[in-house]
């Protein structure tokens, strides 16, 4: 059975989604890199082990992120998974875990990397947002891309109505992504990803709607 490592920094909505979803594989622990993070308790209720890497007790980047590579190696898993981790890591840690090392975003990427994407997409009048599951690459919030979820910007939407919606397709899409590269039905080549046997519909996504 493979594993996964979680990565969180705090509350860690994502990591429970996550440990709800029945996935088919061993979440061998949950890791942060502040002690007191909300999602550590969680986690420790469910059985699930934890460990604590803080950022603080490190002089630099380089070994911090020495550090958390030695903690997450020390549980040998297939797949490390980011869920809220407010941290950036650096290119060695990256290309340790290359193909192998997936985050959620809560926007559309390309657009909107970064902080503050909500209030950034409302800033821009966008009428479609939304959140995106990708491979990290040393480039941030730019790795290949899994699957992506689309909310409507609604006309009265604040940053916080917006992200809640938001967060509710993070929590449906990052399990899903994780499945499938749990039963191998991810190929990754370049800067693509394909899916093995996705079924589609065809859709096409509007917001606004059309009039006819």
């Amino acid at each position: 059975m493979k594993s996964l490592v979680i990565l969180i920094s705090g509350r860690g909505s994502n990591m429970q989604a996550l440990i709800e979803a029945s996935l088919p594989g061993r979440i061998a622990a949950v890791i942060s890199n502040r002690p007191g993070a909300e999602g550590l308790e969680i986690a420790e209720m469910r059985g699930i082990e934890t460990q604590v890497v803080d950022q603080r007790a490190y002089p630099d980047r380089i070994a911090f992120d020495a550090a958390l590579a030695e903690k997450i190696d020390s549980y040998q898993p297939d797949l490390v998974a980011l869920a809220g981790f407010m941290r950036i890591l650096g290119d060695i840690f990256v290309n340790r875990y290359h193909g192998r090392l997936m985050n959620v975003h809560p926007s559309l990427l390309p657009a909107f990397p970064g902080l503050d994407t909500h209030a950034r997409a409302l800033q821009e009048g966008v009428k479609i947002h939304g959140c995106t599951v990708h491979f990290v690459t040393s480039q941030v919030d730019h790795g290949p891309i899994i699957v992506q979820a689309a909310v409507p910007v609604l006309p009265d939407d604040t940053a916080e109505t917006l992200a809640a919606r938001v967060l509710q397709q993070e929590h449906r899409i990052y399990p899903e992504a994780i499945r499938w590269f749990l039963e191998d039905r991810l190929q990754l080549s370049h800067n693509c990803v394909e899916v093995i046997d996705a079924t589609t519909d065809g859709a096409v996504l509007y917001s606004p709607g059309l009039h006819k």
